[in-house]
């Protein structure tokens, strides 16, 4: 199958998504936070939070660019990948760098947990400030360059919350 059969873009709120798993933009503690992070955990409930706790308590916060697996609590998703993105510091500590790592860990932890559908948010796009549109194109490189090398995920959802995400990842898929 064509990569780009695989890869949907939906403007949308990602915790009404379904899929197997959704992909949380965490902060390092993994306790929730804001926009994507405190949606994913309000909507979730407390069982996320739980989950996130232990995962502190056995090997400390979250490090930028990796990512760790919850159960989704009340969302419509079997999982939460919980990955934490790069601040933008104008390019001078491998923010995009971090951020391919961001998709590339997420990605292979959902194949690891036997997930076929995954849906993204627009990592590290608002309060970390990282530039929408080189965001949006490290998201569809690392995206497309995982998908050619696996048959193991059906479908990656782009979900973008607002117009501007959504224009740039059109641009790119289309």
């Amino acid at each position: 199958m064509n990569v780009e059969n695989k890869i949907e873009l939906l403007q949308a709120d990602i915790t009404k998504i379904i899929a197997d798993a959704i992909v949380n933009a965490a902060n390092t503690s993994l306790l929730g936070g804001g926009g994507v992070d405190g949606a994913i955990h309000r909507a979730g409930g407390p069982e996320i939070l739980e989950e996130c706790r232990k995962i502190v308590a056995r090997q400390g916060g979250g490090k930028t660019g990796e990512a760790v697996i919850t159960n989704a609590g009340r969302l419509p998703a079997k999982y939460v990948i919980h990955t934490v993105g790069p601040v933008w510091n104008d390019g001078k500590y491998h923010e995009e760098e971090k951020l391919a790592n961001c998709y590339k860990n997420s990605l292979q932890l959902a194949v690891d947990n036997n997930c076929k559908t995954i849906a993204f948010p627009n990592i590290s796009t608002g309060i970390y400030r990282f530039p929408k549109d080189g965001a949006a194109k490290i998201a569809v490189d690392m995206v497309k360059d995982f998908l050619s090398k696996t048959d193991k995920i059906e479908k990656v959802v782009f979900v973008c919350f607002d117009d501007e995400n959504y224009g740039l990842y059109e641009a790119l898929l289309n």
